[in-house]
């Protein structure tokens, strides 16, 4: 392994993204061969040892899984209300993985699972707009005004306003079924968006992430995702991070 900068190192080992491994080395959390390092531009070298608050971090390899959520569980690794969380479905191997974003217990779809944090971070800054896809029923007819509203953007909470494409798959008296993507990575934002309205989302699925889709996987599968999609993903995340 050549040199690497000190932020790309931590990075490496999936414990951050390297924006907060700068801000780790800042703070001087950051100790290589036992002297603590502030310097950003730091080379580490194959031999050092490197410790993030006195913890030794090492480079990992990158794995990438997709993951189908299915509805009960909460997305975390832990929970100190005793619910189930996703790890509770996944192997020992895959425990050390994050997932990118969130779907609240009530949702389903897909989770992409890592230890790649620079991609966690491309795939979450709010500065990027990676759209998300989700199939999504409500309790009955939609007004098309409101829809139209949506896609404009609405205030969901003070000072956040919320906005989202919505496509109309089938519509009656007692359901209305949407194809809807997002931009925005705001907690709970479909659901608090037909809220403001008066509805109630009876289903929300997570079908795509960037480039990355549920097509193969049944609720509570997960499997790696091939190099090659992973390519597309990050020419796909540069691509519009330049926009």
């Amino acid at each position: 392994m050549p040199d690497i900068r000190l932020n790309k190192y931590i990075a490496s080992s999936g414990l951050c993204s390297r924006r907060k491994a700068d801000e780790l080395i800042e703070q001087g959390c950051v100790s290589v061969n036992g002297k603590v390092v502030k310097e950003l531009g730091f080379l580490v070298k194959p031999s050092d040892k490197v410790f993030v608050n006195k913890n030794l971090v090492r480079p990992a390899k990158h794995e990438y899984y997709r993951f189908y959520k299915p509805a009960g569980y909460i997305t975390t690794c832990d929970d100190e209300k005793g619910r189930k969380t996703i790890y509770d479905l996944l192997p020992e191997n895959l425990l050390g993985l994050k997932p990118v974003g969130r779907l609240d217990k009530d949702s389903t779809g897909l989770l992409i699972l890592t230890n790649d944090g620079d991609l966690i971070n491309s795939l979450t800054h709010p500065s990027v707009k990676v759209p998300k896809v989700y199939l999504v029923s409500v309790d009955s007819k939609v007004n098309r005004h409101e829809l139209e509203q949506m896609a404009c953007g609405i205030e969901i909470e003070p000072g956040k306003t919320a906005y989202a494409d919505i496509q109309v798959l089938n519509m009656d008296n007692k359901k209305t079924e949407m194809q809807i993507t997002l931009y925005q990575g705001m907690n709970r934002q479909i659901r608090k968006m037909f809220e403001y309205f008066g509805y109630e989302v009876k289903t929300l699925k997570r079908i795509q992430h960037a480039t990355i889709r549920i097509d193969g996987l049944k609720r509570g599968e997960f499997k790696p995702i091939k190099p090659i999609q992973i390519r597309e993903l990050k020419n796909f995340l540069n691509r519009i991070s330049k926009k």
